[in-house]
This record gives C-alpha cells, structure tokens and sequence, in this order.
C-alpha cells in the first residue's frame, strides 16, 4: 500500500477536491464510491486532467507548452508549487503511474489546439483513447488492475464518454470553430461543414445525430461487455460515471437531438441518484 498522505499532501488533496466540485461533478458524484485509498489519488490525477484540459482551452499551443513542462516537472519529483501539480507528482510517485500516458492525454489536447479535424471513426478513435482512453486506464492502474484485457476495458469506456461529449457538444464546439464529428458522418447525411459552423442545421442533421447517439451506446455495450462479473462491485465508480454519461445520450434524443443551440446537463442531484443506483446494481 502506498504511505499515508502527508498534512501538506492532504491539504493539496483538498485544493483539488474543490475544483472538482465546481467544475467536474460527475466525476465528483462517482468517486464518492470509490474507497478513500483509490479516491483521494484519483481525484489528484483528475484534477490534473481537468487543470490541463482547461489551460488548452484557455491558452491553446501556449497552455500546451506549459502543460508539458509541468509534466516533465512533475515526473522529475520537482513540480511547480501548485496544489494540483505537487498533488499529481505524488501520486505517479506513489503509483508508478507510466509518462507514456498522460503524454498522450497531452498529445490529444494538442489535436484540440490546432482543430484537427477527424475523416473517419478510426481516426475519431485515436484521438478519443488519447483524450479519455488514457485517463481509464490511469485510473484502472490507481486501482491495482494490471490485466490487459481489463484496461483494454478501460480504454473502451473512456472512447464511449468521450463519444458521449462530442455528441452533446457539437453546438458549443462549432462556436469554438472546432468538428469533431467524422468528415465521413457528415458527407453521409448531408451535413455541411459550413452549416455547422454557423450553428445552422443543414441535410439529415437528425438522422446524424441519432447515428452518433445509438455509435456511442454501442461502444458502452462493447466496453461493460469486457468487463468481467466479478469485477463490477470493485469498478462501480467507473460503471457510475458510464451511467450518468450514457443517460445523457437518453436525454439527447428525449430532446429531438437539438444540440446545436443548447448543451444538455444533469442536475446533480440526479447524478448521485444515478450513482447510488449504478452502485446498488454493482
């Protein structure tokens, strides 16, 4: 078991707990099911993540510069005098965590930075496991899990939320002049490029987004399909944030699929209702 966390690394642990109360509720909702010696490193490491996503967002190729020198200050054992920062190079010391990873996780925010745009699912795939897969199987690591198939799982769920966020934000990320969905998609249904980015339905904008909605709760299927029985009561936290996601791909649809001028949300009430049903289930 990794040693005790410090007064200095709790209070740390308790900057990163408040961010993610404010800006990160779903995964504040789920990780009150995990046990406190998995909870309180998974919510450095999410912090982090929300922390780097933010700074893309805010700072686009800039932020990316610096996120990587605080990374690469962090695994060195000396990160910038941050709670979030000194809080996450204490968990890849503790944990082992591989750089490989949220190397990675960077490398697909610098494909946000530069709006790439993606031709395909495959191509759409390979940014989703840098993005989410990663954070899955970081997550399943901080866990214990070593076994391949099993963060095989993990990278598949990540892929199905991150499916998930694309799909419910096509309207806010058109504003931003960003397309993630698959050039492919849109030529299939008729849906200009052009139309999008003036927040203007165009083709079968519907029949698109009921493909993409019914795409990503097949991947949920394929990803908990890979999950063994025996290991659902251990992993509810993750099969809570699977539930709370896909039931707004139900909220999607409930809608007519008009993402376009509105982003839909959970209240988090109805979060935590989710969670503790996901949780009794497991």
């Amino acid at each position: 078991m990794p040693p005790r966390w410090t007064d200095a690394e709790t209070a740390d642990l308790a900057v990163c707990r408040a961010l993610l109360r404010g800006g990160s509720r779903s995964f504040d909702a789920a990780a009150r099911l995990l046990p406190r010696a998995v909870r309180d490193p998974a919510v450095a490491l999410y912090a982090f993540c929300r922390v780097a996503d933010d700074a893309i967002d805010c700072g686009g190729a800039g932020g990316l510069a610096a996120l990587r020198e605080r990374l690469a200050l962090a695994y060195e054992g000396r990160p910038l005098s941050l709670p979030i920062d000194r809080a996450f190079a204490a968990i890849v010391r503790r944990h082992a965590l591989p750089r490989i990873l949220p190397e990675a996780l960077l490398e697909g925010f610098a494909w946000d930075a530069e709006g790439r745009r993606y031709a395909d699912l495959p191509a759409l795939r390979g940014y989703a496991v840098r993005v989410a897969g990663t954070v899955g199987v970081m997550m399943a690591l901080l866990m214990g899990v070593r076994d391949a198939d099993r963060l095989g799982a993990a990278v598949e769920l990540g892929v199905a939320m991150q499916l998930t966020n694309i799909a419910r934000d096509v309207g806010e990320d058109a504003r931003r002049g960003r397309i993630y969905l698959p050039q492919e998609d849109l030529a299939r249904f008729g849906v200009a490029v052009s139309a999008l980015l003036a927040g203007r339905p165009s083709g079968d904008f519907t029949g698109l987004m009921a493909f993409e909605v019914e795409r990503a709760r097949e991947w949920y299927d394929r990803a908990l399909g890979k999950l063994p029985p025996e290991d659902r009561h251990a992993q509810r936290a993750g099969l809570a944030m699977a539930a709370i996601y896909r039931t707004l791909l139900d909220e999607i649809a409930r809608d007519g699929y008009r993402v376009l001028d509105r982003r839909l949300a959970l209240t988090p009430l109805r979060k935590l209702w989710i969670a503790w049903r996901t949780a009794r289930r497991a």
